[in-house]
């Protein structure tokens, strides 16, 4: 069955906070920062009646609503590239589609720009990147198909670490630039230096409980989001909108896993507050498979978010790794086997795997991982690679 949140997912979640030692949960305090540290390990044991049934944020929710005009930039957001002195800046232009008859935007008919410096003004270095438009089709008579407003990624390179920037992105030739919008690098990459806070999620969605919980990690002010897995679940829902805290519950009959596309979007417009300015690193979960024609898989998932991947010498957005300070991520999805990203995926993994586990430079080296029961298993082995990290 396909539900909303988890409750073993929020104990796992729970157990690798502890492990991390990066933050120490407490009842009555705000979340300390990991220089006041060490801290002794805290587990608070998962609240089953906290449950309930998950309210989703409406349409017309203004949080979630479309504020601005043609080509203006929206859904800005802040990635990491593999060390601290490069992140990736992305955005949205122009409106998606859904319907029957959709023609999809050409994404080389706006530029992708990113001007940013030290200053707010002036913003005297200037950077371009790529743009791409994706589509989420069904081959069922019935089902409304979506085409995304067109998708920017640009890397800016040659930053100083642990430093303030500011930026504005968009198309300065059509006048489409966004507001000014800042944000700080990471520290340098060593092990000595860390960064203060590190806010971890997972099965976020876009319900009244996400507004609470995205309200208390900005209040804690982190330096950097890691969101694992099961961003917007738009696969809850058919494509005409119709939605449901159990999919297979109350829509069996459907001959594909439907999705509702535009569920992205509102929750690219609602997270844009926070990860405008602080770096946002995701890795998927079941709710981003997202099945559509010709057996594609995790389109939306790997289109919307910008990836380290060929910057840390992988090949696919579901592993990569990144440096943070003095702690060196390595990000381990647990679907490859399921998709065509690249070839000979599991051998590709693990030989990406032996090169970063040999790779002890930084000083921490932390795994995030989504479902390690699922993750490919080797021929000679009878339990998953990293089941037990």
């Amino acid at each position: 069955m396909e539900f909303r949140g988890c409750s073993v997912f929020a104990a796992f979640l729970i157990r690798t906070l502890v492990l991390l030692l990066l933050t120490a949960f407490s009842v009555y305090a705000e979340i300390p920062s990991t220089l006041d540290g060490p801290f002794q390990p805290v587990t608070v044991p998962f609240d089953v009646s906290l449950r309930g049934n998950a309210v989703d944020l409406p349409a017309t929710d203004s949080r979630v609503r479309r504020r601005v005009k043609g080509f203006e930039p929206e859904q800005i957001s802040v990635s990491l590239s593999a060390s601290y002195d490069s992140v990736w800046i992305s955005w949205i232009t122009g409106a998606f589609q859904i319907g029957y008859n959709i023609t999809p935007l050409d994404p080389t008919s706006v530029a992708s720009v990113v001007r940013y410096g030290k200053l707010r003004f002036p913003l005297n270095h200037e950077a371009k990147g790529y743009s791409l438009v994706y589509n989420q089709l069904y081959p069922f008579e019935g089902l409304q198909n979506y085409t995304s407003g067109i998708i920017h990624h640009v890397r800016l390179a040659g930053l100083k670490p642990d430093t303030k920037y500011y930026y504005r992105c968009g198309d300065p030739s059509i006048e489409a630039l966004s507001g000014i919008y800042s944000f700080k690098t990471m520290p340098v990459s060593g092990p000595s230096s860390y960064p203060s806070r590190i806010a971890v999620m997972g099965d976020l969605g876009l319900t009244f409980n996400t507004t609470t919980t995205i309200s208390n990690v900005i209040r804690n002010k982190p330096e950097l989001v890691l969101l694992v897995g099961d961003v917007t679940y738009a696969n809850l829902y058919l494509t005409n909108g119709t939605g449901s805290d159990c999919y297979s519950c109350s829509f069996s009959e459907t001959p594909i896993h439907e999705t509702y596309q535009p569920r992205w979007d509102y929750w690219g417009r609602f997270m844009q507050y926070l990860v405008s300015k602080v770096p946002v690193m995701v890795v998927e979960g079941n709710h981003e498979i997202e099945p559509q024609a010709g057996n594609q898989t995790f389109v939306a998932y790997s289109s919307r978010f910008a990836f380290p991947s060929e910057e840390s010498g992988s090949s696919s957005t579901f592993y990569y790794s990144f440096n943070a300070g003095g702690i060196h991520f390595i990000m381990l999805g647990a679907y490859i086997v399921i998709t065509n990203q690249v070839k000979n995926e599991t051998w590709a993994l693990w030989t990406w795997h032996r090169n970063q586990d040999s790779d002890g430079k930084i000083g921490d080296q932390i795994y995030i991982v989504r479902q390690p029961d699922k993750c490919p298993k080797q021929s000679t082995r009878t339990k998953c690679w990293f089941a037990d990290i």
